[in-house]
């Protein structure tokens, strides 16, 4: 069994930073493509950010510059750092990861229980 834990939301003042990191545990055989997605009430969920086993990044346009997407493969862990937070920045952030449990099973995604970002003004 796989488990994602996220961990880092809070409330921030606009303008200020927090870093969320979300840790992959369990049966695990290999990890591909880690990322950050986000929902905001009433707002599809959106994907923020993705890093590849290879370490090459991809960002939505509206963090661009402001958020740097990172992993440890030793730690199966992903981290994402937000910084000169906006108010359209409030969302819970979801953790996801492509996992094979077993060198015979197929690609799966599994995905965090999400964790809260406000930012005040």
């Amino acid at each position: 069994q796989v488990q994602l834990v996220e961990s880092g939301g809070g409330l921030v003042q606009a303008g200020g930073s927090l870093r969320l990191s979300c840790a992959a545990s369990g049966r695990i055989f290999s990890i591909d493509a880690m990322g950050w997605y986000r929902q905001a009430p009433g707002k599809q969920r959106e994907l923020v950010a993705s890093i590849t086993n290879g370490g090459s990044t991809n960002y939505v346009d509206a963090v661009k510059g402001r958020f740097t997407i990172s992993r440890d493969n030793a730690k199966n862990t992903v981290y994402l750092q937000m910084n000169s937070l906006k108010i359209e920045d409030i969302s819970v952030y979801y953790c996801t990861s492509e996992i094979r449990v077993s060198r015979w099973d197929v690609w799966r995604d599994y995905w965090g229980q999400g964790t809260q970002v406000t930012v005040s003004s």
